[in-house]
C-alpha cells in the first residue's frame, strides 16, 4: 500500500480501489479520443448516479459513470475553503441565475453535492408525497409505497439522528424556538465515525460522511462499473426514437478547457446530472418536447437569512454544520397556502460569512473579527405547490452551457419577509444581541422591535434581497401525462426508448426538505424497476 493512500491514518479508499485494478478515466489526461460500450451510462454521479450505480451493477450490467467534476478524495480534502469551493462546485461556487437574485450552490465532483453538502438527510414530507399523487398524478409515491425505499437507504447510508448533543450555532434554534413554544428537532445525518469537524462543505478527510465517493460509487467500481470523470457529455446519441449513450470531450484540470473527444455508446441511459446540467444536456440535444416541458418548472428552495451577535462565543465554524431544525412553519398555511419554510443554520467558515456578508471595509471588516460570536439562520422556502410559484426556466447560453431564469415575485418576497422576521424572533429569544437581516442595505438592530421596523423598511428589489439556494429541484418533472411533464413515475423519458432520468430534476415541486436522501429513496425504487425489465 503506499503513503498516498493512507494519511495520518485515514485510508483513502478510493486511491487503495485505483490501486487494485478500478477502471478509471481522466479526461483532463486523454491525449487520443476515448470510446466506450456498456449497457447502461450514467450521466452523473451525485445522489441519483451513485444510488443507481450500484444497484444496476449489483445485477450484473455493465456501467459506466460520467462525471463533469474532478475525482477528489480525503487525501485531497484539508479544509481549505479557497481550493475547495474552486475544485468542488458548479462554477467555482459562482452558479446563479440570470439576473444575479440568487446564488447557487452546487456539486460538480465525483460524488456530486453528496461529496460538499452538510450531510442532512430528510424523507420527502408526506404532504410532498400526497401532493404529488393528488396533484401531479404520480404513481407509487404514497407514503406506504416509499417507507421501504427510503429505510433501504437510511440503513445503507447509515442515516441516523446526530446523537451528540448540537454545537452552539445549532442550539441556537433550540433554544429559541424553546422559548417561543415552536417545534424543533434533531437532524438525521448520513455519518459513520464522524469527527465533528463542521467542515463537511469542503469534502470530508475522515471519510465519516456517507456521501456517494465513499459508498455506491466504491461498490460499483468493486462490480466491475467504470468511472470517466472531467468528462462532459455535450450530447445524446439520438437515432430512430431511441437514445444510444453520449458522446462529450473530456476537459482539462481547469474545468474548461477541451481535451479530446469521447463516446461512450450504451444500452440504456440514465441522466443524474442535476436539475440545471440535465435539461441542458436535453436542450443541447434537442430531444423531443412537443409540450414544451424541458427545463420549465425548476424549483430552488429560495433561502433567507440573518446574522445574530451574541455575547459568547458561537464558533460556528466547528462542530456539525446541520444537527437542529424547525419545520414549525413548514405547512402554517396548508399546501396551497401561503409559502412555508423550514428553519436550519449553514456552517460558519470565514469564507463562506465572508462572501455572504454585505458591507464594505471597515464595516466588513468589523463584522468578521466578530465572526466567533455570530450565528446565521437560514429558512428554506417551499415553491413549487401553487399557481403562484411556477419556478424558473433553463436556457441554453450562448456559450452552450445552461442557464436558470427564475423570477423572485411578490409570493415569494411575501415568505421572505415573513420568514426573516421569524428568524430573528428565534434569535433574540435564543439570547442575540443584536440581529442583521443579510441584505445590501441589512443593518444590526439590538431590539427585535427595531429589527421587525428594520427588515419591514428594506427594498425587496433584485440584487437588494441577499438569497440562495443549495437545492435545485425540477426541470424534467415527473408525471403520467407527457403533456405536462417529462418523465413517468419511474423516471422514463416520454418521447425517447432507453432513456431514464433519476434525480432531483425530476421532482413536480420543491419537496420542502433538504433532498439527498428524497432522492436516494426514489432512485432505489426507479433503478432497481429498472435493473429488473432489462435482465427481462
Amino acid at each position: 500500500m503506499s503513503n498516498k493512500t493512507v494519511v495520518k491514518g485515514i485510508p483513502d479508499l478510493f486511491r487503495q480501489g485505483i490501486e487494485s485494478g478500478w477502471a478509471t478515466h481522466n479526461g483532463s489526461s486523454l491525449t487520443a479520443a476515448l470510446n466506450l460500450e456498456c449497457d447502461v451510462l450514467i450521466i452523473g454521479s451525485g445522489a441519483g448516479g451513485g444510488t443507481a450505480a450500484e444497484i444496476l451493477s449489483q445485477q450484473g450490467l455493465k456501467v459506466i459513470l460520467m462525471e463533469e467534476g474532478p475525482l477528489q478524495t480525503s487525501n485531497d480534502f484539508d479544509m481549505t475553503e479557497a481550493k475547495a469551493y474552486r475544485n468542488l462546485y458548479q462554477e467555482d461556487v459562482t452558479r446563479g441565475t440570470a439576473d444575479g437574485s440568487l446564488v447557487i450552490l452546487q456539486g460538480r465532483a465525483v460524488g456530486g453535492s453528496t461529496t460538499v453538502n452538510w450531510t442532512a438527510s430528510f424523507r420527502t414530507p408526506d404532504q410532498t408525497l400526497d401532493h404529488w399523487t393528488n396533484v401531479h398524478g404520480l404513481k407509487g409515491f404514497t407514503k406506504e409505497e416509499m417507507t421501504p425505499w427510503y429505510e433501504k437507504m437510511e440503513q445503507r447510508l447509515n442515516i441516523h439522528k446526530w446523537p451528540m448533543p448540537p454545537n452552539a450555532n445549532n442550539n441556537v434554534i433550540a433554544k429559541g424556538c424553546q422559548q417561543l413554544g415552536y417545534d424543533w428537532q434533531i437532524i438525521p445525518r448520513n455519518v459513520k465515525g464522524c469527527w465533528n469537524l463542521g467542515y463537511c462543505g469542503t469534502g470530508c478527510p475522515t471519510n465519516a460522511k456517507q456521501s456517494m465517493l465513499v459508498t455506491t460509487i466504491p461498490t460499483a467500481l468493486d462490480n466491475g462499473a467504470e468511472l470517466v470523470y472531467r468528462a462532459r457529455a455535450e450530447t445524446l446519441i439520438i437515432e430512430n426514437d431511441a437514445v444510444q449513450g453520449a458522446v462529450g470531450y473530456g476537459l482539462k484540470e481547469n474545468g474548461i478547457d477541451r481535451t479530446q473527444p469521447i463516446r461512450i455508446q450504451a444500452k440504456h441511459t440514465v441522466m443524474a446530472c442535476g436539475g440545471i446540467n440535465g435539461p441542458g444536456l436535453l436542450l443541447r440535444s434537442k430531444a423531443p418536447d412537443p409540450h414544451h416541458r424541458i427545463g420549465k418548472r425548476t424549483f430552488l428552495h429560495p433561502v433567507p437569512s440573518t446574522l445574530a451577535d451574541f455575547g459568547t462565543r458561537i464558533d460556528g465554524f466547528y462542530g456539525a454544520p446541520q444537527s437542529v431544525y424547525s419545520d414549525h412553519f413548514l405547512w402554517t398555511d396548508g399546501i396551497t397556502g401561503a409559502a412555508g419554510f423550514k428553519m436550519e443554520v449553514p456552517p460558519l467558515q470565514p469564507s463562506f460569512v465572508a462572501s455572504i456578508g454585505v458591507g464594505h471595509g471597515k464595516s466588513h471588516s468589523d463584522q468578521m473579527n466578530r465572526l466567533p460570536y455570530l450565528n446565521m439562520m437560514i429558512a428554506l422556502i417551499r415553491d413549487g405547490f401553487t399557481e403562484q410559484s411556477q419556478g424558473g426556466t433553463i436556457f441554453l447560453r450562448d456559450d452552450g452551457l445552461p442557464g436558470i431564469d427564475y423570477p423572485v415575485n411578490d409570493y415569494l418576497r411575501e415568505a421572505v419577509v415573513r420568514a426573516t422576521k421569524t428568524m430573528a424572533r428565534v434569535q433574540f429569544a435564543a439570547g442575540a444581541k443584536a440581529v442583521r437581516p443579510i441584505h445590501t442595505n441589512g443593518e444590526f438592530n439590538t431590539t427585535l422591535d427595531k429589527t421587525l421596523q428594520h427588515i419591514d423598511s428594506l427594498d425587496l428589489s433584485i440584487n437588494r434581497m441577499k438569497l440562495g439556494s443549495a437545492h435545485v429541484m425540477g426541470g424534467c418533472a415527473m408525471g403520467e401525462d407527457p403533456r405536462t411533464s417529462v418523465v413517468d413515475s419511474l423516471g422514463k423519458f416520454h418521447h425517447l426508448h432507453g432513456l431514464h432520468i433519476m434525480d432531483g430534476s425530476i421532482f413536480p415541486t420543491s419537496i420542502g426538505a433538504n433532498p439527498q436522501l428524497s432522492i436516494y429513496g426514489m432512485v432505489a425504487r426507479q433503478a432497481t424497476l429498472l435493473a429488473q425489465s432489462m435482465k427481462a
